[in-house]
């Protein structure tokens, strides 16, 4: 098994920074992980348990088509996908700071196939490293996009 974990504080309100996750999924998604080449749902309207869709990614030069689906979302508090056919899952948490929000971002690769396994030390790396690269997209994407409406809000 393969365990990453990243965290980051977002200086947005939860609800916001939730919204931008959740609700704008499909459109934000790969904007925060541009490994995603193509994401298709495969389930009319919003998030909600059971929601699934189809992804294509390229990761390292290594193109990768998975099906997913929403196993848990808490509203305001988490949402959580699972690969459908392929043993991964996907966490995001939503912790309020005060007047931001702690993002914590995990993922889980439940076994690696037999010609992977010589390079898991490799793999691990890599998916700490996405973990990271994925965080840090999102705190960026959200600051510059909600954080100066919230300022203005705020000053208003």
């Amino acid at each position: 098994m393969v365990k990453a974990q990243s965290r980051t504080l977002i200086r947005c309100p939860l609800p916001e920074v939730y919204g931008f996750v959740v609700n704008d999924f499909v459109r934000n998604y790969p904007r925060w992980s541009p490994e995603v080449q193509h994401l298709r749902p495969l389930t009319d309207g919003p998030l909600d348990l059971g929601w699934t869709a189809h992804q294509v990614r390229v990761d390292q030069g290594r193109r990768t088509e998975t099906d997913f689906r929403v196993i848990v979302l808490d509203p305001q508090q988490r949402v959580c996908f699972k690969g459908i056919k392929d043993p991964f899952v996907i966490d995001y948490r939503f912790d309020p700071q005060g007047p931001n929000t702690q993002l914590t971002f995990s993922f889980e690769l439940a076994r690696l196939g037999f010609a992977l396994r010589p390079f898991e030390k490799l793999i691990r790396f890599a998916v700490q490293d996405g973990t990271e690269r994925v965080v840090r997209n999102l705190k960026a994407l959200v600051e510059r996009e909600l954080g100066q409406r919230s300022t203005d809000s705020t000053t208003s």
